[in-house]
């Protein structure tokens, strides 16, 4: 039985579980070879200081015939796509491999090889924006927990790793192995929701002009209160069609989104810091009744107000 060869690329200051989690996805499998490279072989250490054994380094290791690239991310991430060795290594294995794919931050490494110049990729919704800064020729989407363009596979932050790893999984070997791997690993094979359920304000873009910070204060100190159009026209010292074209130039989104976006992250807020009943959250964050709140929420977030409260609820953790 062939083995699909899996290169994952680490450097001082990866994220471990970037590593841990996709390469025991593979193993649990058999039919994958995984090799760990960096820009030497030997010790690194992630940014937890765990070390790691890297038994190739990129001066050694041929990177023809690699099936599956995987660019773990990490706070060290930044040092490491200025390494011209590994950076070209990383350009010559992507540019042969079957799939080319990113953990986290990785996205990063990825991108200053330009394996990521006119694709969609996604990232740890931390650092989305910065990537989508500093390389405008990627297309970046915050929310998705991976993403695949073409060959070309990108997951968020951390543990969203093994989501792509068993997305992997399930397009070589199909829904049976994959299936079978999540269980014995105690994962769901396809996670509900995006990376919204896991961040606030990961979406929003800041107001350039006075008149519209006076509006979008106005919401994020009373997400509840009435934010019409008209009532965020009179914020602003505006007419509701002014305020309606600036709004959506500055922020990217029209009032009416921005206000139910807001809202949704005080529901997220309250579901997992308080115990009070979701119908008493749903009129205090505007929604009005408990259903509009789950039919909104479910459509934003992915999943439903409660097990948005099962996940995150802290209060009273010992």
């Amino acid at each position: 039985m062939n083995q699909r060869r899996v290169a994952f690329v680490v450097f001082d200051g990866f994220q471990s579980l970037d590593l841990a989690g996709p390469y025991e996805v593979f193993q649990q499998t058999r039919r994958y070879t995984c090799q760990i490279v960096a820009a030497r072989p030997g010790l690194v250490r992630a940014g937890s200081g765990l070390p790691v054994h890297a038994e190739h380094g990129v001066a050694t290791l041929d990177p023809d015939g690699v099936d599956t690239l995987v660019v773990a991310g990490g706070s060290g991430v930044y040092e490491a796509r200025n390494d011209p060795a590994l950076t070209a290594w990383i350009a010559a294995a992507g540019a042969g491999a079957r799939r080319v794919t990113s953990v986290c931050s990785g996205a990063f490494l990825l991108a200053a090889t330009g394996l990521l110049d006119g694709r969609r990729a996604t990232t740890h919704w931390a650092r989305a924006g910065q990537l989508a800064r500093e390389y405008p020729a990627v297309t970046v989407d915050a929310d998705p927990i991976f993403i695949r363009d073409g060959r070309v596979w990108s997951s968020a932050g951390v543990t969203a790793g093994m989501d792509l790893a068993l997305a992997l999984v399930e397009d070589d070997l199909g829904r049976d192995v994959a299936l079978a791997v999540a269980r014995h690993l105690v994962l769901f094979l396809r996670r509900p929701g995006g990376q919204s359920q896991f961040s606030v304000a990961l979406w929003s873009a800041q107001p350039a002009t006075d008149p519209i910070r006076a509006a979008v204060s106005a919401i994020h100190a009373d997400p509840g209160a009435r934010h019409g159009i008209d009532d965020l026209a009179a914020h602003a010292g505006l007419s509701p069609r002014h305020l309606q074209r600036r709004f959506t130039a500055e922020l990217g989104v029209p009032p009416g989104s921005y206000v139910e976006r807001v809202r949704v992250e005080a529901a997220q807020r309250a579901l997992a810091e308080s115990d009070d009943p979701v119908e008493a959250i749903a009129r205090r964050c505007g929604f009005g009744t408990a259903e509009t709140l789950r039919r909104t929420f479910h459509r934003r977030v992915g999943v439903a107000p409660s097990d948005y409260r099962d996940r995150f609820h802290t209060r009273g953790t010992p």
